[in-house]
């Protein structure tokens, strides 16, 4: 299970590994939080430190694994990553004022997981208020909640079809989004100006918009159980179809009210767009 978490509003990547009970983060992602790196230097100094580590014959390098994770580009590359001990013997490595903050974050990360296994609802509610954090309506997360339960169950059913994780899903994923949207997303991103931001594009997506990922999604998950599609080229078609009857509501409904559902505003911009101009309309004349 793939997460995203946030440190002082910092994205640290990480995986769960259900056989083995536990939390992997991406190392680049630790060290530039400890380290404090700029934009135009993330990643240099994991570098760096790997190098010295290797000179040292340090133990932790051995602990080192790598994973695949989301980059920024939206493709998946295989990350190295370390457990909560690993990052724990990181962190004694690199000399930063946020160390002893980031040991009690990665504390309270393992023991909210703890929690979450025992009561499920509880990682729905820390996510939306994630979400209510950022500035995001009541009305906009339950729609995003509802369509990671719906791009899990189309994810599931990939699984016990054959299609191969990452890559496959990818492919599958951007011709669905195609026949919705009639861009990829790694285009939509584009479209939206989100090439260069690790943020996710539904994130940036508005409520008819995530209404319609969803439909595409959901349509594909019914149409390959009833089709029974199995592998990756029988799920392709799934996909198309899929995408397909959500790309047709989409069009009628852009016949219908003359408008473009596709935005090249984010979500947050429009938000605080509307904020600016109800404060304007508020200031006396």
């Amino acid at each position: 299970m793939s997460n995203i978490k946030l440190f002082e509003e910092k994205i640290v990547r990480s995986v769960w590994i259900e056989a083995e009970q536990k939390w992997y983060f991406s190392v680049v992602d630790v060290c530039d939080i400890l380290a404090e790196s700029t934009a135009k230097r993330k990643g240099t100094y994991w570098n760096v430190l790997k190098n010295r580590l290797t000179a040292e014959g340090s133990q932790l390098l051995s602990n080192c694994k790598q994973l695949k994770m989301q980059s920024s580009d939206g493709k998946f590359y295989m990350t190295d990553v370390l457990d909560t001990e690993g990052v724990l013997r990181l962190v004694q490595t690199i000399p930063s004022p946020k160390a002893e903050p980031f040991k009690l974050w990665l504390a309270r990360v393992g023991y909210e997981r703890l929690e979450e296994i025992e009561n499920p609802e509880l990682a729905n509610a820390r996510m939306k208020e994630i979400y209510k954090q950022k500035g995001y309506s009541d009305e906009w997360i339950e729609k995003r909640v509802r369509g990671i339960q719906v791009r899990d169950e189309l994810t599931d059913e990939w699984k016990k079809r054959g299609v191969k994780q990452n890559r496959e899903y990818s492919i599958l994923t951007a011709e669905i989004s195609k026949a919705t949207f009639g861009m990829t997303p790694s285009a939509y991103r584009e479209h939206k100006g989100l090439s260069e931001t690790k943020e996710q594009l539904r994130d940036h997506m508005d409520d008819l918009e995530l209404i319609f990922t969803m439909l595409g999604e959901a349509s594909t998950t019914r149409i390959a159980r009833d089709k029974n599609a199995q592998g990756f080229d029988e799920n392709k078609s799934a996909a198309k179809a899929g995408g397909k009857v959500a790309g047709d509501a989409r069009r009628s409904l852009e016949q219908e009210t003359g408008t473009s559902i596709v935005s090249s505003q984010n979500y947050l911009e429009e938000v605080e767009s509307a904020k600016r101009k109800k404060l304007k309309q508020s200031e006396p004349k």
